[in-house]
């Protein structure tokens, strides 16, 4: 299957292990991945802080530049997907590409992709050793409307113990803008997801948004803590031979 791969701007310049996992894991699972170094931001960042003009002039190159004949475009970020998923529809209106639609539906969430599309429900390979808690992205579940296609996968990893995530349901507190507005607020919440992986004694935090990771990152390097923030084809990747 011929996929269209989607790695948004701060992956690129901040997590680019993380795309890099995600090619390793698609490929891995059968597919042709396609990549258009055209491509760029999807224009979360400028419709979040509200230049809805900017916003529109980079989602409209966007589409352009994905406008591909591959089946599913597909992106480890559920906050970008969600961007072109839903918030496109409101931002470009009538401005919007006839393929958008089509962009639109086939735009993927790495995770759904590979149990929704490839029916994939186990990455035999996959090994970590460690206890784990998963922190949730509010982009994922109520954006994008992902429910347990993450954890399906991640509970068949070899050797890796699965942690109760207490208040699952609240934010980490990255936020987009919001952490960056509101940084004491920002990082009590992020103290808060932080506290909890401590007292469980937790040895990693596994997310789908990049975003959420190095939040609960820097929060943690600025604590001189030792649990370590894991994207979730990293820890698909894992234990793989060479």
């Amino acid at each position: 299957m011929k996929v269209e791969l989607f790695i948004p701007c701060y992956i690129d310049q901040c997590a680019p292990q993380i795309a890099w996992n995600t090619v390793k894991l698609l490929e891995k699972l059968g597919c042709q991945v396609h990549y258009n170094p055209k491509t760029t931001c999807c224009g979360q960042t400028a419709y979040q802080q509200g230049y809805l003009q900017e916003a529109r002039e980079i989602a409209l190159k966007f589409l352009e530049d994905v406008n591909s004949d591959s089946a599913y475009m597909v992106a480890p970020s559920p906050s970008c997907v969600g961007m072109i998923r839903a918030s496109y529809t409101a931002l470009l209106g009538k401005d919007a590409p006839l393929y958008y639609e089509t962009i639109q539906r086939k735009t993927l969430e790495l995770s759904e992709f590979i149990t929704d599309i490839l029916k994939i429900r186990r990455i035999p390979e996959a090994t970590l050793e460690g206890k784990a808690m998963y922190v949730e992205s509010c982009a994922s579940k109520r954006v994008c409307g992902i429910q347990d296609a993450p954890l399906k996968l991640l509970k068949t990893v070899n050797g890796l113990h699965w942690l109760e995530t207490p208040d699952a349901e609240v934010c980490c507190g990255a936020g987009g803008a919001f952490a960056m507005r509101l940084p004491a607020i920002a990082t009590a919440m992020a103290e808060q997801k932080i506290d909890n992986a401590s007292f469980a004694q937790a040895d990693y935090i596994v997310s789908t948004e990049a975003s959420c990771l190095l939040h609960l990152e820097g929060y943690i390097n600025r604590q001189g803590k030792k649990i370590k923030c894991l994207h979730l084809a990293d820890v698909l990747t894992s234990g793989w031979e060479v």
